[in-house]
């Protein structure tokens, strides 16, 4: 019972959290919730926990499919084109994980994706502004 009202109460800080973001806050939240469903397959792996891995990996999978398909290629040129080549690049290896019961595949894909979300958390405030006004996005609705 406990469990299921933190559950909800989750469930709903998120929705928040989304509905007041911006894009590039939107990105950082969905980076983050890839580190932290690979966190638990890995523990998951360990604890030779297989559906929750299996669970947990599919969560982080399907959360890189998303992000390399909000990729705009007419915008991002090269760089746009090597994230993409990266975000396959995790998602073959989060299969390999599963398939090879690996943590340590999974630890790989982890910290490639904290790299790419450590570059996106860097991007000043003022430039993201300027890029969404670029856009046609108000910053402050997302």
């Amino acid at each position: 019972m406990y469990n299921a009202k933190v559950k909800n109460y989750q469930k709903e800080a998120l929705k928040t959290r989304v509905a007041g973001a911006d894009r590039y806050e939107i990105i950082q939240m969905l980076m983050a919730g890839a580190i932290e469903k690979m966190v638990h397959a890995k523990v998951a792996i360990e604890k030779k926990h297989f559906e929750a891995k299996s669970e947990h990996l599919s969560k982080a999978s399907a959360i890189l499919e998303a992000l390399r398909g909000c990729l705009d290629f007419e915008v991002g040129g090269e760089v746009t084109e090597n994230l993409y080549a990266l975000y396959s690049y995790m998602i073959d290896r989060l299969l390999d994980a599963s398939i090879k019961n690996d943590p340590e595949i999974v630890t790989e894909v982890s910290n490639l994706l904290k790299e790419i979300k450590s570059a996106w958390d860097a991007i000043p405030h003022d430039i993201r502004e300027q890029t969404l006004n670029e856009n046609g996005v108000d910053a402050n609705v997302g």
